[in-house]
Parts: C-alpha cells; sequence; structure tokens
C-alpha cells in the first residue's frame, strides 16, 4: 500500500508547477486535501489532488494537465496527512513545485487573474467580486470539484457559453515580460535556482527566468509572494514558445521552447528535456520516427523546427491537411514555423504551437490515480 501510494505522489509531482506557461488551473492545496466526499477517506488526503487533476484532464479533454498549486504554510506540518505525504509537500514546496504562503485563498485568485486561468474550488468568493469581478460574472472560470459517478467532476459556478480568457491578463503580460529577482538569499521562486529549504540539497529545479510565477501586486509594487518582498527588476523575460504534441487527434502533452533551450521530440530523444513520444505510437508510428526527430528552437524571435531524423518530416502550412499542400523537410532541413503551422514526423503525429488546437481531444486522458490504491478511490453514496 505504501509503495502505491508513493508511485501516485510521484506521478502526482509531474502535475504540479509554477510555470506559467504550462499550468491550466489555480487550486489551494490545503482545500483540495481536505475534500473528504472525493473518497470517504480520512480527513487529509493529497491522492485528492490528484483525483482533481484527473478531472480537469477530462474537463479539458487533455493529457498531462499540470495545475498551479498555493498551500497554506500550515498544511506542512498538519497531522492529518500521513509523515511520508508532508514529506512530499514540503520538498515540493522547497522544490518551487508550489507556492507556500499564508494567505492561499487571495494569491490563488490573484494568479488566475494574471495568468487567465480557471480556479478549482468549491468557494464561490462574492466578496472578492469587486477585486475579480470574473467570480460571479465569466462562465467556467469558477470550477467546483464534486464527486461523481466515475470519479470528481469540475461543476462551474456562473452557468453559461461566455468566453474563456486567452491568456494573460494585460498586467499579467507586463509582469511575465520581466525577469524578477528576490532579496531573500535562495528564494526558489524568484532566484536562480534550488531554495533553502530542508530539500534544498535535493531540490531538482533549476528555476530559469522564463518558468517564474507571477509576482504579487502590493500597492502596486511586485513582490515576492513567498518573502514578502519587494522584487528587484533583472530585464527581458527570455522569448517562449508553448508548443503541444498531438497524436491522433488528441493532446499529449506541452512543452516550452526558449531562446536558452531548444527542445527535441522524438520516439526517445537522449537529449537532456526532450520529449518522449514512444509510449502513445503505434508498431508503425514507432519504426519510422527515430528517436531524435526534430529539434525546436527560437532564433531571433522565430521559432524554427529543423529535422533531425532518419525519414524526414512534414509542415503543414497554417494547419492545412491537405496533401498538396504539404511541405517535406528532409534531414536537416530547417523551417520557420508562421501562425498556424503543424509539423507532421507521422501522419497523425503533430506538433504545433498549443494555440493551435482549441480542444484536446481526448475522451480519457490516462490517469494520475493509475496507480492508486483501490480504497482512495471510493465514491460516496450521497443518497
Amino acid at each position: 500500500m505504501r509503495f502505491e501510494i508513493s508511485k501516485v505522489l510521484d506521478a502526482i509531482e509531474g502535475r504540479v508547477s509554477t510555470d506559467p506557461s504550462l499550468v491550466r488551473a489555480v487550486l489551494d492545496l490545503a482545500e483540495v486535501v481536505r475534500f473528504q466526499d472525493l473518497d470517504g477517506g480520512r480527513p487529509a488526503s493529497t491522492m485528492r489532488l490528484g483525483m482533481v487533476i484527473d478531472a480537469l484532464g477530462r474537463q479539458l479533454e487533455e493529457d498531462n494537465v499540470t495545475v498551479y498549486a498555493v498551500v497554506h504554510r500550515a498544511l506542512l506540518s498538519d497531522a492529518d496527512l500521513t509523515s511520508n505525504e508532508r514529506m512530499v509537500v514540503r520538498r515540493w514546496a522547497d522544490d518551487g513545485l508550489v507556492e507556500v504562503l499564508n494567505n492561499p485563498g487571495d494569491r490563488m485568485l490573484e494568479v488566475a487573474d494574471l495568468l487567465g486561468l480557471p480556479v478549482l474550488s468549491r468557494g464561490r468568493y462574492e466578496g472578492q467580486a469587486g477585486r475579480f469581478p470574473w467570480v460571479t460574472g465569466q462562465p467556467g472560470r469558477l470550477l467546483a470539484p464534486l464527486p461523481g459517478a466515475g470519479g470528481p467532476v469540475l461543476m462551474a459556478r456562473v452557468k453559461g457559453n461566455g468566453p474563456m480568457p486567452t491568456g494573460p491578463s494585460p498586467s499579467g503580460r507586463k509582469l511575465l515580460a520581466r525577469t524578477w529577482r528576490c532579496k531573500e538569499p535562495g528564494c526558489v521562486l524568484f532566484g536562480g535556482g534550488g531554495g533553502g529549504g530542508a530539500f534544498a540539497d535535493l531540490a531538482e529545479i533549476d528555476r530559469k527566468p522564463s518558468g517564474q510565477p507571477p509576482p504579487t501586486l502590493r500597492t502596486g509594487m511586485p513582490m515576492c509572494p513567498r518573502h514578502e518582498q519587494r522584487l528587484t527588476d533583472a530585464g527581458p523575460r527570455p522569448t517562449t514558445e508553448v508548443l503541444s504534441v498531438r497524436i491522433g487527434g488528441m493532446v499529449r502533452r506541452r512543452f516550452v521552447v526558449t531562446a536558452e533551450q531548444p527542445v527535441v521530440v522524438g520516439r526517445a530523444p537522449d537529449e537532456s528535456g526532450g520529449v518522449r513520444l514512444g509510449q502513445w505510437l503505434n508498431d508503425e508510428a514507432r519504426r519510422w520516427i527515430s528517436r531524435s526527430h526534430v529539434r525546436f528552437e527560437l532564433r531571433g524571435g522565430d521559432l524554427v523546427a529543423q529535422d533531425v531524423s532518419t525519414n524526414g518530416s512534414g509542415v503543414r502550412p497554417g494547419g492545412n491537411m491537405d496533401e498538396a499542400e504539404r511541405v517535406p523537410l528532409a534531414r536537416q532541413q530547417s523551417r520557420v514555423m508562421r501562425s498556424g503551422d503543424i509539423v507532421e514526423l507521422y501522419p497523425g503525429v503533430q506538433v504545433g504551437r498549443s494555440s493551435t488546437w482549441n480542444a484536446g481531444g481526448m475522451t480519457n486522458p490516462t490517469s494520475v490515480m493509475a496507480e492508486a490504491p483501490t480504497m482512495a478511490m471510493r465514491v460516496v453514496d450521497r443518497a
């Protein structure tokens, strides 16, 4: 049982982040772990975070969705969690995967506002409508996790078909355009890398400027939300492009390309940070697609795709699926990716900007809870 729970926590760890480019929703971790009616279990359980992440994946019809979690400091020592769970949450805090705060509710709404993301919470936040009008006026922006027959479901607090945000707010874009530094030594969110907590020597996160969370604003001044220190402006943030892998019409994974860090996509690339597709490919696709197939990089602000494969690739200009319009990309050839362009490694195996696809196309995303003990998945009969 302990081994199975540890495997689930490891899987969940891959789905929490403070990188604005990757996250798909914001939540209060302490609130989620106490949603006892999701499984009828003990008062607090980190397994419920995995259940809510699965619900978000089903809502977005997308695999491998990532959430931005803020957490009250008290959860790090909460006796309702097991010692292993407390250790894991502290490690997430020390690695900068979650934000640790004294007032996570306000920060959760601020992050959602700045990044243009939905909030996963059962709170209604009517008292915050003056500062964040969307909590009571924008359909689908506030989603409440509730128990359902096939696992948790997300219910919109505000009904309707209004448009969702397509990206950060104007204030968010200004903050994300700059690199920020905290005066506190070892700040994992706005420093140069690994934090200063008990697990600092184990930290795998090297906090790059492109992955910094948005600062919090106090009287219009950017502040570190964790240390409540005024941040200094260290210059422009590196340009980034967020890409998605779509296989068989289903979005499987998002990844970020920066000027400093090109990304190789293939069956099983050896390059650090490479995107592995092997687990989602059929036998024919595995034989065609090379271990390292296409390299994506930023050159002077342009997103460039370079074929590094044996069998070649193709580009679908503007997403056009007409075979006559497909542009072959032979080994070592490069092409600047214009708006809507899609790189096709093999029929049905595509990479494009995440904004290219409006929906993930997946009716049954891979569950982060696949290794969970049966007892953690029990659904309460509320009749």
